[in-house]
């Protein structure tokens, strides 16, 4: 039996070409998005993050190993800090602690949050996306961005950073272990909302570039 982890990003590798070949990402990289949709997005991410932080501490009460436990708990408390550090950066006293959350941000929140009476092993596997896609695109964009002008350079230097990347790799690592330890349909089921949550990354990032409005 070969890493969940490779089956999974391979069944979730379509939705990745998409998401680096979306308008949001590709001027994201040239420098040329629109503060607009950047200050959106970067709203509406702090809103997501909240209840981010308060699904990974609940997966972390589930895990029933302690350094399973630590890891997940120091992802909460470590990728809060540095999100808001980043998003103070850009927004300054304009981070939302609450507002009005788009459509997509709401629709990925609570497919997050319905997890919490799903297996341990499919709610780990729910929060992975937001790891693994947000490294991929930050190195993808580091590879290519268009030189040290580039306005959202410190985004860009944060999901592409070395300390960003070893926390991917460790949850990946506890994904693999959890899946290993589990039975075939809790694999298929942890590939599911693996996919499905990489599908919610393109909606945030689509939400974001349009501008997203409820429609009534």
């Amino acid at each position: 039996m070969g890493a969940w982890s490779n089956a999974a990003w391979q069944a979730a590798q379509p939705v990745y070409e998409k998401i680096i070949a979306h308008p949001f990402v590709a001027e994201l990289a040239a420098g040329t998005l629109s503060q607009e949709r950047f200050r959106f997005y970067l709203r509406q991410d702090a809103l997501y993050l909240a209840h981010y932080a308060e699904v990974l501490a609940h997966t972390a009460s589930r895990l029933g190993r302690r350094d399973f436990t630590a890891d997940f708990l120091r992802f909460a408390s470590d990728g809060m800090a540095v999100e808001k550090a980043l998003h103070e950066s850009y927004l300054g006293g304009d981070v939302p602690a609450h507002g009005e959350i788009s459509p997509a941000c709401m629709l990925y929140t609570s497919v997050l949050r319905a997890q919490a009476t799903a297996p341990a092993e499919v709610e780990a596997a729910a929060v992975l996306p937001c790891f693994w896609v947000y490294r991929r695109v930050g190195e993808e964009i580091l590879s290519r961005r268009s030189g040290d002008g580039n306005p959202y350079s410190r985004w860009i230097e944060t999901y592409a950073d070395p300390a960003f990347a070893a926390s991917t790799d460790r949850a990946i690592e506890i994904c693999d272990a959890l899946a290993d330890a589990a039975g075939s349909r809790t694999r298929e089921l942890m590939t599911d909302i693996f996919v499905l949550c990489t599908r919610m990354e393109w909606m945030f990032w689509d939400s974001a570039y349009r501008l997203e409005k409820w429609r009534i």
